[in-house]
């Protein structure tokens, strides 16, 4: 493959994987809630969480495999595992590190969810929510076309969708809050 191609192949996987993700995201926020209908149990709603988490991660692998062999820019495997280590962009492509770690984190744990503690289990996955911002930010930062339109409206629709998942699901809880200190 030339060095376009893998180009090519960096930039579209990389939004992908933001895109994935942030359905991810709204997937895990929906879980807790009990979202469901006759039609959409919640077992189909676990069930497409964990596969689009697992398609996210298999996109990013292919982003971080296509950007180490692409020759254009200096960037190491080590560089997409190991934060701020690299001699190229060493802030964002450090956040996308952490991101990228963060998923294993994830992966791994939730792999081992029926041999570890729950409590355990629940600390981890909380990271999710420390992931996305972090791959957002990477997004924003070195993405080639970060500044140019179609990408920013991307990122920004993400950020409107979960920022929106996130009142959602907080919404409840403060309504309860407020009904519990009226009485």
């Amino acid at each position: 493959m030339d060095e376009i191609n893998l180009w090519y192949v960096a930039r579209a996987t990389g939004m992908v994987s933001l895109l994935l993700l942030t359905g991810t995201v709204l997937l895990g926020i929906m879980g807790p809630m009990k979202v469901g209908t006759a039609t959409w149990p919640r077992f189909a709603l676990a069930g497409l969480h964990r596969n689009i988490s697992l398609l996210t991660l298999a996109l990013v692998l292919v982003h971080v495999v296509s950007i180490a062999v692409d020759e254009y820019v200096p960037i190491t495997f080590t560089d997409a595992v190991v934060p701020f280590m690299s001699a190229f962009e060493p802030l964002w492509l450090g956040l996308g590190a952490i991101a990228f770690d963060l998923m294993l984190a994830l992966l791994i744990t939730s792999l081992l969810r029926p041999r570890i503690n729950p409590r355990l289990w629940r600390s981890v996955h909380w990271f999710a929510y420390i992931c996305w911002p972090v791959a957002l930010a990477h997004t924003i930062g070195i993405g080639t076309d970060a500044a140019a339109g179609w990408a920013l409206i991307v990122s920004v629709l993400c950020a409107l969708a979960v920022l929106a998942g996130a009142v959602w699901r907080v919404t409840p809880r403060l309504k309860s809050l407020k009904t519990s200190r009226a009485s």
